[in-house]
């Protein structure tokens, strides 16, 4: 994944969003296509490499001839490649071939220079591309769901009016402060060792392609598959989280999507089992095949229904699944499923999510593999409270090293 911001605005939001992610950061430069005698609103964008986007609608409405377009586009297309000497000089900007483009704005309206820069990401080759902003407008959230993968927002108002009334401050940003951000970005960036994802896609039948990352420290033989619960994705904090840790302890692990963005919007799909335990079973054979992972051991880590998910996918492979590990899951959810398991299960649940607990024990009660119950004090069922997922990730980390290596 590579953290893009929109500048100049859009770039401390996307500092931000990269470091909490562990992500490189880099800049996509748009500029909007103002109205001539209302340069506030936009009528479209232009992006690098020639890419221009036009709001039909806005440039049909106010009866906007193709040479004023066109004298708009000129006079932007000036400042953006002035941008571009400013802000990258002779440095190459961020790699995005088959990676993740995460395009950050300080808020989005008209989402015209959002658009551009999906269109930009896509045209440099990246393999997905997701917007994220703290708050934007309800037509240009509609809007953007037809040129990116993923929208997510923080606030979607029903009337956005104006984008600083969302923030404390909004004071604004600098050429001279983006620089000095992607500088310090750079310079982070070079002094780590961190194993670089491979975003990738996961056919798994049926004409289905899922999106997955991929991460593969050195000299490591064995890879911890990610199964999202209900309302999660592999953009998951908590996950990722959990995911640094083990990648740090030398495990391989691979984040991804159960269902696609249509199907995860229909209830129904988040809690079938079925479903979601075949397509991680696909998942694992794809993954014994390529030869890059091929012989690794594997692992299962599940949260909320993708606990049950893993226990149906495992006891459907059998000594493939090397061990299991759930949080706050519902492993009750696998059903007779949980008679076939043979592999090393842990299951890792909140002190407070005493409704969970009772059904993570009435699950272990089923399980005739190795297994263990740890609860861990003071958690709900997200373990939001300080201290509580790092120690999710840390009994994770010491259950696979146990297991895998």
């Amino acid at each position: 994944m590579v953290v893009v911001g929109l500048p100049r605005g859009g770039v401390p939001v996307a500092e931000e969003v990269a470091e909490a992610l562990a992500a490189p950061l880099d800049v996509i430069i748009v500029r909007k296509l103002g109205v001539p005698w209302q340069p506030e609103l936009a009528m479209g964008a232009i992006g690098e490499d020639g890419v221009r986007v036009l709001n039909s609608e806005i440039v049909d409405r106010l009866h906007m001839s193709a040479e004023e377009v066109q004298h708009v586009e000129q006079r932007e297309r000036q400042e953006l490649e002035r941008r571009v000497r400013v802000y990258r000089g002779r440095r190459p900007r961020a790699e995005l071939t088959d990676k993740t483009a995460l395009i950050v704005d300080d808020g989005i309206a008209t989402g015209s220079t959002a658009a551009a820069a999906c269109a930009v990401a896509r045209a440099h080759g990246a393999a997905r591309v997701v917007v994220a902003a703290p708050v934007a407008s309800t037509s240009a959230v509609r809007m953007l769901r037809s040129v990116a993968d993923a929208v997510v927002c923080v606030d979607v108002p029903v009337a956005l009016g104006s984008i600083g009334a969302h923030y404390r401050d909004f004071s604004p940003t600098g050429d001279a402060e983006v620089s000095k951000i992607l500088e310090r970005a750079r310079s982070e960036s070079a002094d780590t060792t961190d194993p670089s994802p491979l975003d990738v896609r996961i056919p798994v039948g049926d004409g289905v392609a899922l999106s997955g990352r991929l991460t593969v420290p050195a000299q490591t033989q064995s890879l911890v598959v990610f199964a999202h619960g209900s309302g999660s994705s592999m953009d998951s904090p908590r996950n990722r989280v959990v995911s640094a840790y083990l990648n740090e302890a030398g495990h391989g692990t691979l984040q991804f999507d159960l269902l696609t963005y249509e199907e995860a919007r229909q209830r129904r799909h988040v809690f079938d089992i079925d479903l979601l335990g075949g397509r991680l079973a696909a998942t694992t054979r794809w993954l014994q095949r390529r030869p890059d992972v091929s012989g690794y051991r594997i692992g299962y880590f599940g949260a909320s229904t993708g606990a049950a998910a893993a226990l149906r996918a495992a006891a459907d492979l059998g000594e493939d699944i090397g061990a299991i590990v759930s949080r706050g899951g519902r492993p009750d959810l696998a059903g007779a499923s949980l008679l076939e398991v043979t592999s090393p299960t842990l299951l890792v649940v909140g002190g407070r999510d005493t409704d969970v607990l009772g059904l993570n024990r009435q699950a272990a009660a089923r399980l005739r593999c190795p297994h263990e119950i740890v609860v861990v004090a003071g958690a709900g069922h997200l373990f939001e409270e300080p201290g509580t997922l790092e120690t999710v990730a840390e009994l994770a980390t010491t259950w696979f090293d146990r297991h895998l290596l």
